[in-house]
């Protein structure tokens, strides 16, 4: 059988998967249905699909690709970083799905007993990947309470008074598990913060199509700057796996040791999967932009359930497929919430402990067409109005 004892201490160390934890407690619900998992309801473009079909009996699909990704892939992410992200100066590595990319970066740029920075409420995955790694200094900052930006003032204060300087700063933009989107001031403000104090700055861009009420995403770039981009939301491509890194090209071999744990996980993402996003990319983004505006009705279905919660406490929706609820006083043990909501009522969501926020929740408005969610949305509202009104009642 063996013990504990002969595993890994920064594994067993590892928090365990939440989706996992919520996985589990759905098929032990009866009849439950999710506002939990970060997912969209919608399968890649049917023109890209179409194509791929025909690609299915042939070898070269079949075979190991280039690790860095198909060259021509590669080459029309290359454009759409310079056209629509305005990124000049970055090479690209496809990934097998932009967690995988964030876990190439922590091995490539952080050695075990580094310092980083992540500000709460963080992305659960990103936290686990520090901590698999051995990167056990993980410094987790505010964000301001009306907004839940990141704390610029506080990242400026803690990467000069930390000794020695945290490697590596990572935010997520728009924000999971918050909803709510960094404004391009606020960070330019922390990528020159993180500049000036010589740590590098990794900024997940997932949601970048997943904007509301006119905003504009952007990006920033610099030598000192990383960013994660992925198909899986926009494309409805979560299981064909497929994310990219996009990396300043003229910092002197970081591609080369990126090539190296690349080599070492995937060796390269499917190719079939690759395929897919390269036909996908030829719909184009005013395809996924069509998609993100029937959200729009799902965001406001949602908002309403959790009305019960009172002024105040429904914060993100500015992008993203995320809002973000503060639980009542009398009821801050979120995971007690989330297995009771399960349980009496029949819906999942996630607890914000998971997010290193407890007493709070994350609600998904992405998973389900717009019926689907208006129902799971009223099982929600009832689920609050009892437990605002009369608590955890069994």
């Amino acid at each position: 059988m063996g013990s504990y004892g002969m595993l890994a201490r920064r594994i067993v160390e590892t928090e365990m998967p939440i989706m996992v934890q919520i996985q589990q407690l759905i098929r032990g619900a009866k009849n439950a249905v999710s506002l939990a998992q970060g997912v969209v309801y919608w399968k890649p473009p049917k023109q890209a699909l179409d194509k791929v079909k025909a690609l299915v009996e042939e070898p070269s699909v079949s075979c190991y690709g280039a690790d860095e990704g198909l060259p021509e892939l590669r080459e029309a992410l290359i454009r759409k970083l310079r056209q629509e992200n305005n990124l000049q100066r970055s090479s690209v590595m496809v990934t097998a799905g932009a967690n995988q990319a964030f876990v190439n970066l922590v091995l490539t740029l952080c050695d075990a007993g580094d310092s980083v920075v992540m500000f709460a409420p963080y992305y659960f995955n990103s936290y686990m990947s520090f901590q698999m790694t051995g990167v056990t200094k993980i410094l987790v900052g505010p964000g301001y309470p009306k907004t839940l930006y990141p704390d610029a003032d506080w990242l400026e204060r803690t990467l000069l008074e930390t000794k020695p300087v945290p490697k590596l700063v990572t935010v997520v933009n728009p924000g999971n598990p918050s909803g709510t989107y960094i404004p391009e001031p606020l960070l330019k403000r922390i990528s020159d913060i993180c500049k000036n104090a010589g740590c590098w700055l990794v900024v997940d861009n997932t949601y970048e199509y997943f904007m509301y009420d006119g905003l504009k995403h952007s990006c920033v770039e610099g030598d000192h700057i990383v960013n994660i981009f992925s198909f899986s939301k926009a494309y409805g491509m979560m299981g064909w796996r497929v994310g990219y890194i996009a990396y300043p090209t003229e910092v002197e071999g970081l591609a080369t040791q990126l090539l190296k744990v690349q080599d070492n996980i995937p060796i390269c993402a499917s190719l079939i999967s690759q395929r897919l996003a390269l036909h996908s990319l030829e719909v184009g983004p005013e395809w996924v932009r069509e998609q993100v505006k029937d959200l729009v009705k799902n965001r406001e279905i949602v908002i309403e359930a959790l009305s019960p919660l009172g002024e105040g406490a429904v914060q993100g929706g500015e992008g993203a497929i995320y809002l973000w609820a503060t639980l009542p006083e009398k009821c801050m043990d979120d995971v007690k919430v989330v297995h009771w909501l399960a349980h009496r009522h029949g819906v999942v969501v996630i607890p914000g402990s998971a997010c290193g926020s407890p007493g709070h929740l994350r609600i998904s408005f992405g998973g389900l067409m717009e019926n689907d969610c208006r129902a799971a949305a009223q099982r929600l509202k009832t689920g609050l109005e009892e437990l605002v009104k009369h608590g955890l009642v069994q």
